[in-house]
């Protein structure tokens, strides 16, 4: 999402002011401890082998006459793309990038063409793909049981982060002494939220084309939904709107996302806190850990009527059913929508936790085994989770019970050593029980500790990361990699934020200490430190070059042969004019630890959002906010439709010029 100078503490561009007030240990003084110990020992390679064979070894190996396991194709066979500030898409040659499914595309309904001078209604909005393209997938045509194999047909899925009210409308938002007046207006910022599902198929040439078929639909921020899992009609959950506590309205800020063994979509709320408003002045935990203040992002909360009041948390009257002080509760969680059905409702799984979710991914699924999956709290020093499920994978059941709603939550901490620790955030668990009793804290149950999850995560002693965002897990050997973006907020280092002023960020990737991920203790190093030419450090442990320098990664993706694609999110004076030029895609290789940059992106624009078809021919990217802070009479950005035209978030489909195998 947009960062402001990477200070990320301006409510106005949606990012979570640090809530964070623990004295638990940050990542960073972690890291430097850990690379003393990883320089002055002489086991250096034996500390890092649990990440496989590295480069030197490699090397060595040959000169003595030696064989290893290690292929030595070329598996990044393109030219880097340079460092650029065009208004454009550049890919490397032999390569094309089109552009696909913009914002304002119609896609159901009376399918209403986007007007070029923003005037479309809400209603036409909830007709339209929603704006600010984020985390993706594509679902074959056959993927309704699982895993499916047909590329030229399928279910594209998508997130609808959040809205440019100053393009969106055709002079901005209306407002009058900072208050909004026009219904109108919000209801088409709540529309041009949330996901967006369309049915798309390629051509015999190579092209797609949205196919207007029934399963297209939109998912906004007043899509009616349930709650599942521990929370489900907890008292913190009940409100005008839902008085047993088990519904719940819309979902926003959907950054990263997930998808499950059994073909369902995951989309994950990020930084929800700014929708709402309170003025209440003692706060109780569930809200001031949130980081909720006395005014809104867009200002949803300055409305009459229910559809707009329900975004003040203000205690209002003296019970819960007086006010809508419960509606934040309903949000920072993921949210499970079956993108074969548009009669479904979505799902909000309360097991998995409550925070600002970055996104979603799975361990290697095996059955008869528990499914374990990781996500990251994106804000300053916030932490990583991992979920285990109580139940066993079953892949011949079409929907799988409870997975995703009976299980055990845990966050990490990262020891000085290199070794790490799953600690239990469970009323069940001995161990958080002691915490809490340490720490003079009570919960009522366990839906009451996952409302709470980072006040949860607080009591135990978790490790405050540098904004944890998107993971991935490599497909060779399992090893789970995080981006962590960057973190402006701390002050000393820790050796797994191992910057005390961090404004690059850096990936960090551990190994699991059971095969099937579900133990309690892991292996963790450094893969990448971003930057600049000399200060940076890329996965093979050389210094990064014009070829690959990059600063604040964000989303990470594995595509089948094991090669890690990394997208950036500068924002401010680093994107503007630091040495890295606009946001860039890059591809890292971390069998041999080569790297290149393979994207870059318009001006102003977030690279973000990444999936491919089975047959590795399309690659989908997703380019978010080209031309940020732009208006309507100051466009900073007329990507993709050229000069004089609003930009607008889409799709790029990227596929080879010969029609083969994207490497």
């Amino acid at each position: 999402m947009n960062r402001d100078d990477q200070n990320n503490v301006l409510f106005g561009n949606g990012d979570e002011l640090p809530s964070n007030h623990s004295h638990n240990p940050h990542l960073n003084e972690l890291i430097d401890q850990r690379r003393r110990q990883i320089i002055a020992g002489a086991s250096a390679v034996g500390a890092l082998g649990f990440l496989g064979v590295l480069p030197q070894a490699v090397e060595a190996a040959e000169q003595a006459g030696k064989s290893v396991a290690l292929k030595k194709r070329n598996r990044l066979p393109f030219d880097a793309v340079a460092i650029g500030r065009a208004d454009a898409i550049t890919v490397p040659a032999g390569y094309r990038a089109s552009v696909f499914v913009p914002w304002g595309t119609p896609i159901s309904g009376r399918f209403p063409a986007f007007l070029e001078d923003a005037s479309n209604s809400a209603q036409d909005q909830a007709e339209q793909v929603g704006m600010h393209h984020d985390g993706m997938h594509f679902f074959p045509a056959d993927a309704q049981r699982g895993a499916g194999k047909r590329s030229n047909h399928g279910l594209l899925v998508f997130n609808n982060e959040y809205v440019d009210a100053p393009l969106l409308h055709p002079n901005g938002p209306t407002t009058v002494n900072g208050l909004r007046t026009s219904a109108e207006e919000v209801r088409k910022e709540i529309n041009a939220h949330g996901v967006t599902i369309i049915e798309v198929r390629r051509g015999q040439g190579g092209e797609w084309q949205v196919v207007p078929g029934y399963l297209n639909r939109r998912i906004t921020a007043a899509t009616p939904m349930q709650m599942a899992g521990p929370a489900r009609g907890h008292a913190l959950l009940k409100t005008l709107h839902s008085p047993d506590g088990t519904a719940s309205r819309g979902t926003q800020n959907n950054c990263a996302n997930g998808y499950t063994p059994w073909g369902t979509y995951l989309t994950c709320e990020e930084n929800w806190a700014g929708y709402f408003a309170t003025r209440d002045a003692d706060l109780p935990r569930e809200l001031k850990r949130y980081g909720l203040r006395t005014t809104s992002r867009f200002g949803w909360d300055t409305l009459p009527g229910d559809e707009f009041q329900r975004f003040d948390a203000t205690r209002k009257a003296a019970s819960a059913e007086g006010d809508y002080r419960n509606e934040p509760n309903h949000f920072g969680w993921i949210v499970e929508i079956d993108p074969f059905d548009p009669d479904s409702q979505p799902v909000k799984h309360s097991a998995l936790g409550r925070f600002a979710h970055e996104g979603l991914i799975f361990a290697p699924v095996q059955a008869g085994k528990p499914l374990v999956c990781y996500s990251g709290d994106d804000s300053q020093n916030e932490y990583i989770y991992k979920y285990v499920s109580r139940g066993k994978y079953l892949p011949w059941l079409r929907k799988p019970g409870r997975l995703l709603d009976e299980g055990t939550l845990y966050v990490a901490r990262f020891n000085a050593d290199g070794s790490g620790n799953w600690l239990a955030l469970d009323l069940n668990d001995a161990a958080f029980q002691a915490a809490c009793t340490a720490a003079g804290v009570s919960f009522a149950d366990q839906g009451e500790v996952l409302i709470n999850t980072r006040l949860a995560a607080d009591i135990v002693g978790a490790t405050k990361m540098d904004r944890p965002e998107w993971g991935a897990v490599n497909p060779d050997n399992g090893e789970v990699y995080f981006t962590l973006t960057n973190n402006s907020s701390r002050t000393s280092a820790d050796p797994a934020n191992p910057r005390a002023a961090n404004p690059y960020g850096h990936i960090i990737r551990w190994r699991e200490n059971r095969r099937d991920h579900a133990g309690k203790g892991f292996n963790w190093d450094i893969f990448l430190l971003a930057g600049p030419q000399g200060d940076s450090q890329g996965p093979s442990g050389a210094a990064l070059d014009e070829r690959n320098i990059l600063a604040s990664p964000d989303g990470l993706w594995f595509d089948p042969d094991g090669r890690l694609w990394i997208q950036t999110d500068m924002s401010g004076s680093q994107l503007a004019s630091g040495p890295f030029g606009n946001n860039q895609m890059l591809v890292a290789d971390p069998r041999t630890g080569e790297i290149k940059r393979f994207l870059v992106g318009p001006i102003g624009a977030e690279v973000t959002g990444i999936s491919a078809t089975p047959d590795f021919r399309t690659l989908f990217v997703n380019i978010q906010h080209p031309g940020e802070g732009s208006t309507a009479d100051n466009l900073l950005s007329t990507w993709p439709d050229g000069p004089g035209r609003r930009p607008r978030s889409a799709t790029v489909v990227i596929s080879r010029e010969d029609g083969k195998r994207l490497m």
